[in-house]
């Protein structure tokens, strides 16, 4: 794989064609400290069902684009979902996934997938694009902080039941 310098994937529309490797690529979300209390999977099979709704034409406020490699790879994919920012109502998306194949890191197509996100969600009429990262997740928070999100918010959970 090329350095971050000169790596230039290819991107394109998701399509049917390419579920078998997004089913691989997914779990990937998961490739970090996962919290105790979380199962890793609820962390990617409600995306890999949403690409599998966007590519079957079956979720139209969402989109899916995949990055080509050269050798006609896909290296990544990301997911977005149209939808109003959470407290102005103004409107908005939704990063739901991004995911670099271990093949690819330290290319640069992480960066690059994000801003192809931020394009075609400005292009499709939002005026900002929002994300979930857990605090752990270190790899994911360092992009995003260079890329200039804002992590204004904070979620808290308290479980209420105990550990099984």
């Amino acid at each position: 794989m090329s350095n971050a310098t000169n790596f230039r994937p290819v991107f394109r529309p998701a399509d049917q064609q390419d579920l078998k490797r997004a089913a691989e690529l997914m779990p990937l979300l998961a490739e970090f400290e996962v919290p105790e209390r979380r199962n890793p999977r609820h962390l990617w099979e409600s995306d890999l069902a949403l690409f599998n709704a966007v590519v079957s034409g079956n979720a139209p406020a969402s989109f899916a684009e995949v990055a080509m490699a050269g050798d006609e790879a896909i290296v990544g994919l990301i997911l977005v979902t149209m939808r109003n920012e959470l407290l102005s109502q103004t409107a908005s998306a939704h990063l739901e996934a991004i995911v670099v194949a271990p093949e690819a890191r330290g290319t640069g197509l992480g960066r690059q997938l994000l801003e192809r996100a931020e394009t075609l969600a400005a292009a499709r009429g939002a005026k900002s694009l929002s994300l979930h990262v857990f605090s752990n997740n270190h790899r994911a928070r360092s992009l995003y902080d260079s890329s200039g999100y804002d992590s204004e918010l904070i979620r808290a959970i308290k479980w209420l039941e105990p550990i099984d």
